[in-house]
Order: structure tokens, then C-alpha cells, then sequence
């Protein structure tokens, strides 16, 4: 059990900075740190002038959804396409193209789930809709789910740090779709893609790429859907998924619905050859779970902080999201929390050893680090004496300590 935390303030001598400072201080969880050695030199072979539909702009498309089948371990059945408007137009293709002949259970849980959960009730209207609810740091109830209902979920909760541990709630063979928002698992951690229908992701999180265009990854049981369910409500052309009401292949072979950046497509190839040449997808996630383990540990000593999964075995290695527990803070209200943390990740951003940790403003106050692949351990193991700094000088209300 923690310590109560004491006082900073009671102290008269300031907590003197810490020696080592982070090589590079992108600890933002989208956009997300580039890989390491990045630089625009690396986009010098980018396809930039040359049309998406010239046999080198196609080879480019190509290469990147093969490279992303290879690295992520996506079955030989499994169809990608690659669709405008980040994660978000992915998604929002899934649900407006697939969702309707079935009730729907939703899980809302994060930020993100949420705004998903929301577009079923309020612009879709589905009425045979089972809305599973849980505050940030925990998940919903997963039991009972008839096997005949189509499922929407976020994998990996990007602003509570709560992750779903496995896929065995999800029944093998069952009847129903399950549509997974895997935004901040991708790259990060093992995907069980036999149990996934509809998968979407997108490039600025687990490889730090750019969010100009989303993933999406369909099961031989999703495109039946297309082939044989039609929504009764108009769909705009960017979210055109069929052709004379059936499955449209070459979406998901090399073509695209509208112009892509060849700038990001192949920053994101680039990255993707780093991941290959690395040793693939078992050593990104070996990297994630040490940058995880090294904030575990730092926040088993550490007094003012938690997590804010509360049980262990949701707590995401990617998406690192720490509460503060002092009474003191405690007693705030939420604008003066929210102020507090503005303070104290101001701090950390004005000395270039953090920036953007403050979690998303739909979310409870709290920190958020991301720990994906990208994040030299190096770098997240100098952060954690910073942050006990920056809280201190923050609680004591004096932002011009002296500096080393």
C-alpha cells in the first residue's frame, strides 16, 4: 500500500531539477513520437507530382496495405482498404455501411467509444441498440452478449488507458459483427483478429506516422454483409464500400475513394520497414510492455499518482493514463484540477521534456503518456523524475525554481 502523500509545500527548499533530460520530449498519444532516426530525408523517395492512379502511385498503395498485412499479422482473408478522414472516417465507414439488420451492443467507455455510442442513438437512431456503460478506468459489463448481435468497441480505451485483456468474452462462430476501433492497439500489442469483423486504425499512433487516412480491415463475414445487406439511408461517396449494391474489391487491393497524400503514405511505409526490419510486430510489443513496465514501477513509489485502469489486467501498455490521488488535489474542484495539470505539463513543455501530456479534455483530469514502440525506455525512464518535479513545483504554486 502507497504512502499518504505528504505535503510539498511544508518543505523550504525547492526539488531541485533532475540531471538527464529525455532525447526527445514527444510523449503525446496522437500524433503519437516518430520512429527513431526519423527525418525528412526519408521521405525523398515519396511519390509527391505522380497520380494515385499511375502504375507507381498504385505500386506505393500496395506496398503499404501489403507491408501493414505483414507486420500487423492480418489473415490472408481478411480485405484492407485504405480511407480518408484518419480512424474516424474509417470507423464512421464501418457503422454507416454495415450496422442495421441486427440489435447492436455498444460498449462506452472512453472518450472515443462514446462519441461511437453516440452516433448509433442520435444520427443512425437505432432503437434495438444494448448500450454498455462504465465511468473512465473501468470496462463495461462484457457477459450476456446475444451471439446474434452485431458488437462496436473500442479495443484499447485511447483517453481512460483501459484495454480489453483478450477476446474470449467473444464467442467463436458467433452470428453477429464485431466492429473494433484498435486506433491505439495497432502496433502496440497483439490483435485477435479472428474474433474482429470490421477493424479500423490509424497511422499516428503506433508508428507515429501521419492521421491523414485510416485502415480498414474486413472478415470474409463482413463483406458478406456488404454483399447482401443494404442500408435504407443515402450514403455519401466517401463512404462508398459497394458497387451496384455489391463488395467493391479493388478499394481493398490498391485503389482509393479520393486523392491520398503520397507524403504520408510513405512516412507510414518508411515506418512500417522500420517495424519489419526490427523484428516485426513480437518486438514492438516487447517494446511497449518495457516502457509500460517502467512507469508501473515508478507509480508503485510514487505517493500522488495512479492509474486510472483500475484493475491490472486492463491497463494498456500504449496509452498510459495516471490520475492524482493526493487529498490535496483531491479537494479541488474540477477547473482547479484541470489547472493544476495545465500547470504542471506547462512546465514539463517549456523546459522540452514533455509535451502534449495533458489527457484529453473529454476525459477525467489526468495525465496521459504514451508508451508505444516509438518511446526510447531510455527516454521514458528520464520523464518519470521530471514529472516528480514539475508536480512539486506545481503544488507549491512557484514555477520559477531555480534551474541546474
Amino acid at each position: 500500500m502507497k504512502n499518504t502523500p505528504s505535503n510539498p509545500s511544508s518543505s523550504g527548499t525547492f526539488l531541485k531539477e533532475p540531471q538527464g533530460k529525455p532525447s526527445h520530449p514527444y510523449f503525446s498519444s496522437g500524433p503519437c513520437a516518430k520512429i527513431p532516426g526519423w527525418s525528412l530525408e526519408l521521405l525523398k523517395d515519396a511519390a509527391i507530382g505522380r497520380s494515385h492512379r499511375s502504375v507507381h502511385g498504385l505500386n506505393k498503395l500496395s506496398d503499404a496495405v501489403q507491408l501493414t498485412r505483414t507486420i500487423l499479422e492480418i489473415p490472408r482473408d481478411h480485405k484492407i482498404a485504405l480511407l480518408p478522414g484518419s480512424a474516424t472516417g474509417a470507423i464512421e465507414n464501418a457503422l454507416w455501411n454495415l450496422l442495421g439488420p441486427v440489435p447492436i451492443t455498444v460498449f462506452s467507455h472512453d472518450v472515443f467509444s462514446k462519441r461511437w455510442q453516440i452516433d448509433l442513438t442520435n444520427h443512425l437512431k437505432f432503437e434495438d441498440i444494448d448500450v454498455r456503460k462504465s465511468s473512465h478506468g473501468d470496462l463495461p459489463n462484457i457477459q450476456d452478449i446475444p451471439s446474434t448481435n452485431d458488437i462496436l468497441l473500442n479495443w484499447n480505451g485511447s483517453t481512460s488507458g483501459v484495454r480489453f485483456p483478450t477476446g474470449d468474452f467473444l464467442e467463436k462462430n458467433r452470428a453477429g459483427l464485431v466492429i473494433a476501433d484498435i486506433t491505439s492497439a495497432a502496433f502496440t500489442t497483439s490483435i485477435p483478429w479472428e474474433k474482429f469483423d470490421a477493424t479500423v486504425f490509424a497511422w499516428q499512433k503506433g508508428l507515429g506516422s501521419e492521421s491523414a487516412h485510416g485502415m480498414l480491415v474486413l472478415s470474409p463475414k463482413a463483406v458478406e454483409r456488404l454483399n447482401t445487406y443494404q442500408p435504407p439511408w443515402p450514403l455519401p461517396y466517401l463512404f462508398k464500400l459497394r458497387v451496384d449494391d455489391k463488395f467493391y474489391g479493388p478499394l481493398f487491393e490498391e485503389k482509393t475513394l479520393n486523392t491520398p497524400s503520397f507524403l504520408c503514405i510513405e512516412d507510414y511505409l518508411q515506418a512500417l520497414k522500420w517495424a519489419q526490419k526490427g523484428g516485426g510486430l513480437s518486438t514492438l510489443i516487447e517494446h511497449s510492455q518495457s516502457n509500460f513496465k517502467i512507469v508501473e514501477q515508478w507509480v508503485e513509489c510514487t505517493p500522488w499518482v495512479e492509474f486510472m485502469a483500475t484493475d491490472p489486467q486492463t491497463r494498456s501498455t500504449s496509452t498510459i493514463v495516471l490520475k492524482l490521488v493526493d487529498p490535496k488535489i483531491l479537494a479541488l474542484n474540477e477547473k482547479e484540477h484541470r489547472a493544476f495539470l495545465a500547470k504542471m505539463t506547462g512546465l514539463l513543455a517549456e523546459r522540452n521534456i514533455a509535451y502534449d501530456i495533458n489527457n484529453h479534455g473529454g476525459a477525467p483530469p489526468s495525465l496521459r503518456l504514451w508508451g508505444g514502440p516509438t518511446i526510447e525506455s531510455k527516454d521514458m525512464e528520464k520523464l518519470l523524475p521530471w514529472l516528480d518535479w514539475a508536480y512539486e513545483m506545481s503544488f507549491r504554486g512557484d514555477s520559477n525554481a531555480p534551474r541546474n
